[in-house]
């Protein structure tokens, strides 16, 4: 049980670090330097914590037996450098998720690595699998006693890819602050982005209503069914 909390807490932070560095990358390539100046494209950690977000909310959560999320500090953005502000926010905002999306998919292709090389971790990995979503949730798995490296290493990669594949989808989904709202606000019409951007002062009670929802499990259904039907 501990070593999973800690597990989860240590990818989330990897997680939410990566996604915040490339949005700081992805702006200073379309001309805006401010978060490079500022130390925040950058792997370290350090940079990116926010208090609240990077550090209470997930080892509450973890506690709670629920998934370990959280958000980091965001990486300031400085539109007018760019030589075409909508079209590269809209790139930037796709950025973060983009790179969640790589780890995950990287992840996931060491692990089957793993399970078709090696007869022990694959029994290993296809016990976690199905442990991870047997009721269609993210329960933390019991672990056995004398589980050797490589099956911790499998641990590992699963909730890689969980955390990585739900950080991105959650920042998908259209709605201010989060990274959807600017990729769809890239692609309407000056008016209609104008008039969506309305939207924003109620951000985060429309993400509130979503999550009470569920909607997130929803969108996670194909991500999980996908790890069952290939690694289970």
């Amino acid at each position: 049980m501990v070593i999973t909390i800690v597990i989860q807490l240590f990818v989330l932070l990897f997680a939410i670090t990566v996604h915040e560095a490339a949005h700081g990358w992805a702006a200073y390539k379309f001309g805006d330097p401010t978060a490079y100046n500022m130390g925040r494209v950058t792997l370290n950690p350090l940079a990116h914590i926010d208090p609240f977000g990077t550090i209470l909310l997930p080892i509450l959560l973890s506690l709670a037996r629920m998934p370990a999320f959280g958000w980091a500090k965001p990486v300031p953005v400085n539109p007018y450098n760019f030589r075409h502000p909508r079209r590269d926010n809209l790139w930037i905002s796709f950025a973060g998720p983009a790179a969640n999306l790589t780890v995950a998919a990287s992840a996931f292709v060491v692990l089957l690595i793993l399970k078709l090389t090696n007869d022990r971790v694959g029994l290993f990995i296809k016990v976690i699998v199905n442990g991870f979503f047997r009721q269609m949730g993210f329960a933390l798995p019991v672990l056995q006693p004398g589980f050797y490296p490589l099956e911790g290493l499998a641990l590992i990669l699963l909730i890689m890819i969980l955390l990585n594949a739900y950080l991105a989808l959650f920042n998908l989904i259209p709605v201010p602050p989060l990274d959807g709202s600017g990729i769809l606000m890239g692609l309407l019409s000056e008016s209609a982005a104008a008039r969506f951007d309305r939207l924003r002062p109620f951000g985060f009670i429309i993400v509130l209503m979503l999550i009470y929802m569920r909607v997130l499990e929803i969108i996670m259904f194909p991500v999980q069914l996908f790890i069952v039907i290939t690694l289970g």
